[in-house]
């Protein structure tokens, strides 16, 4: 009778946790001990893979990845329950040196079982602005979005997103949706992102009673010099990125209920700490917002392309020495 691979690593498994010793339970189960012994051997060698038929062990591809970095990947998955096999890549070559690609990840982490549905959907914009920025700062984000707080009321969160990188430069908890809330969210902005140029951004916003006031124009024009850009009326999408930001936070924050502003806003501090300098941001190459904020973006992908490498060239060594033992087990049988 013929076993699979995964059957064999069941039968393993069955033998390592008996209670009654290894010869008996190897004769409950109708098993040669010499088989069990080649198959133990096998699999503490290359894992599972050892176990396939037909000697897949002395016929590996290349491009196999080594069981001791399948361990890794599924030691971090449990870790950071929360990231997503495309998220788990790219911190294992950033934080480990070692490059296992998105689909890679994905079936190791399949085939242990850790694969599960998302805890939320999220949606995308369907559209955004039509004039793509190309630089740091060349134009600003910004909206409100509304939390209730469990006694307190209405609260309302004014946020200053950074078109380019994603970056959130500002946010601030408001009592309300007023011209003065804009006025101290922008200026607070302008203070964190140390514009000192004359080249200010544009100001990207919806057509909500408080931006399209003719005193909220005119402070900017006045102390900044910076112009006002709407959105077409009904039209989310050309706010996309703000948007999207906010639906990807509130899946998050709102999980919880609060009690008091001050709850919340901890819960808001600690959210953007993540978003801003840990989280993956797909539609940045896999880059987190301060990286592409900061700069340093080009010298991250420059660095990961060259652990790529690194780890291709070692599993083409590691699959040559391979095929040299295996050539010279073979004479030596003969």
């Amino acid at each position: 009778m013929r076993f699979t691979a995964s059957e064999k690593q069941e039968i393993i498994h069955i033998v390592d946790r008996s209670k009654i010793g290894v010869n008996k339970t190897l004769k409950e189960i109708g098993l040669n001990k010499s088989t069990f012994y080649n198959w133990y051997k096998a699999y503490s060698d290359f894992g599972i893979d050892g176990l396939a038929p037909n000697q897949r062990c002395s016929n590996r591809q290349w491009n196999t990845i080594p069981q001791e970095q399948k361990n890794l990947v599924i030691e971090l998955a449990l870790e950071f329950p929360h990231l997503s096999s495309r998220e788990l890549a790219f911190k294992l070559t950033d934080e480990q040196q070692i490059f296992i690609s998105e689909s890679s990840v994905y079936r190791i982490l399949k085939a242990r079982g850790l694969i599960t549905a998302p805890a939320h959907i999220f949606l995308s914009a369907a559209d955004e602005f039509s004039k793509k920025t190309s630089f740091v700062n060349e134009m600003w984000q910004t909206d409100f979005t509304y939390f209730k707080i469990v006694g307190w009321g209405w609260y309302y969160l004014s946020t200053v997103l950074d078109d380019y990188s994603r970056y959130i430069v500002h946010w601030e908890l408001c009592a309300g949706m007023k011209v003065e809330d804009v006025k101290r969210t922008v200026d607070r902005a302008i203070v964190k992102a140390k514009i000192v140029t004359k080249q200010r951004p544009k100001l990207l916003s919806d057509n909500g009673s408080c931006y399209i006031a003719s005193e909220l124009k005119n402070y900017l024009k006045d102390n900044y010099d910076m112009d006002q850009v709407h959105g077409r009326p009904f039209h989310p999408q050309t706010q996309g990125k703000i948007e999207r930001y906010h639906r990807t936070m509130k899946n998050v924050v709102k999980l919880d209920n609060y009690y008091c502003p001050e709850e919340l806003e901890c819960a808001l501090e600690k959210f953007v700490n993540t978003y801003n300098n840990e989280r993956y941001h797909e539609s940045l190459q896999n880059l987190t917002p301060a990286d592409v904020n900061c700069g340093r973006g080009e010298l991250i992908l420059k660095e990961r392309e060259r652990i790529k490498q690194n780890c291709i060239r070692s599993r083409k060594m590691e699959y040559e020495k391979l095929k040299l033992k295996n050539k010279k087990n073979n004479l030596a049988l003969n």
